[in-house]
Formats: structure tokens, C-alpha cells, sequence
């Protein structure tokens, strides 16, 4: 796993060293109103991202890859984004401060990740789950090309009854990914199921 980079953004390997200030930033509680709940505390974050540098689930099925999204300009932690791998596909979930929304922060770090997903670890099928109400990352994904999960995708993901589920396929020959682009798009809280 190695860090990315756009032109206003770098997005850091998560790790346990991340914690304190990733604490600041997820214990913004605008980020709450669809759900989940902030981290109790920074010493359990600290704890939860060390178990995550394994970048394996305990049973070795899943690849965990978690990026600390940073601004170029003031190096401040802006959110996260994670990419949880199973076979050929992957789930994205990630996360922003509520004062970083609606500046394409977050299509800009998605994008990346996409992009990095298909040149180095080959996945072609990406998903994500969100609450229905989560109007914010839907427009975002409707932005980078992810459509309603089919009939069998959403059996595979079994989303709760008050979640959507999201795909987006992508050939190998094309069509291209989204193009990380700063200046337009939401940023918004997350979509997907992060690992707290």
C-alpha cells in the first residue's frame, strides 16, 4: 500500500500514528446524522487503527486499505477513505469533516483510490452502501459513475432495509475511471460501512 497523491491532496496509509488527529476530525458530530457514532475516545482509535496496519482481516479474506486524506495547502486531515477488497471487488466507505464538504475533497480522494484500485490491484467491480437518507453520497457516487446495485449484487451485499447499495463496473479497456477534479463535485460524509 503506498500513499497517493492529487494536486491539493495527499492521502496517507492509515496508521496508528494517525490517531489524534483523526479523532479531531471524526468527532465532528455533523458527520453522525445518518449514522454510526463518533470514537469513544483517542487511545481506542489509536488502538483500532494499529489493528488495521495488519491491511488484512483476522480470517485473511479481506484486504483492508485505509488512507488518511490530508490538504496539500495546510497538511491538515481533512477525512478518510477505505477500500475493503473480497476477490475481485471492493466496497469504498470514507469520511469527511463537515467543514471540507462540498469542495470535491471527497470525489477527488475517492477518485484516486478508484484509479489505484484498478492499476495495482486489478478490481474492476466497485460497491457502496449507504443509508437512503444519505443524500450527500448519493450524489456524490451518482458524480463518479456508481448506479443502483443490480438484483444479485445487492444479495451478495446484503444491505439493511434502510440502506442503498451502489456499483460500478469498470472493463478493463475502459471506460476510464473518474479523473480526480478538486474544483467541482460534493464532498460528503460516508458511504459504505467503516470499520469502527
Amino acid at each position: 500500500m503506498r500513499a497517493l497523491s492529487t494536486t491539493d491532496l495527499i492521502l496517507e496509509p492509515q496508521a496508528a500514528a494517525h490517531a489524534d488527529e483523526m479523532f479531531a476530525v471524526l468527532s465532528d458530530p455533523a458527520i453522525y446524522e445518518f449514522e454510526n457514532a463518533p470514537p469513544p475516545s483517542a487511545d481506542w482509535l489509536r488502538a483500532r487503527f494499529s489493528r488495521q496496519e495488519t491491511r488484512r482481516s483476522p480470517d485473511g479474506n479481506e484486504q483492508w486499505l485505509n488512507w488518511v486524506i490530508r490538504l496539500n495547502t495546510s497538511q491538515q486531515s481533512a477525512g478518510y477513505v477505505q477500500a475493503t477488497i473480497t476477490g475481485q471487488h471492493a466496497l469504498i466507505a470514507y469520511e469527511l469533516s463537515s467543514q471540507y464538504w462540498g469542495k470535491g475533497i471527497a470525489r477527488a480522494a475517492v477518485s484516486i483510490v478508484l484509479q489505484e484500485l484498478a492499476r495495482h490491484y486489478g478490481i474492476r467491480q466497485y460497491f457502496a452502501i449507504l443509508k437512503q437518507r444519505n443524500f450527500r453520497s448519493k450524489k456524490l457516487l451518482d458524480r463518479l459513475g456508481f448506479v443502483q446495485a443490480s438484483t444479485g449484487q445487492l444479495s451478495m451485499l446484503n444491505p439493511d432495509k434502510d440502506e442503498n447499495a451502489m456499483a460500478l463496473s469498470v472493463q478493463a479497456s475502459g471506460p476510464a475511471l473518474p479523473v480526480p477534479h478538486h474544483a467541482c463535485g460534493h464532498s460528503s460524509k460516508g458511504a459504505g460501512r467503516p470499520k469502527w
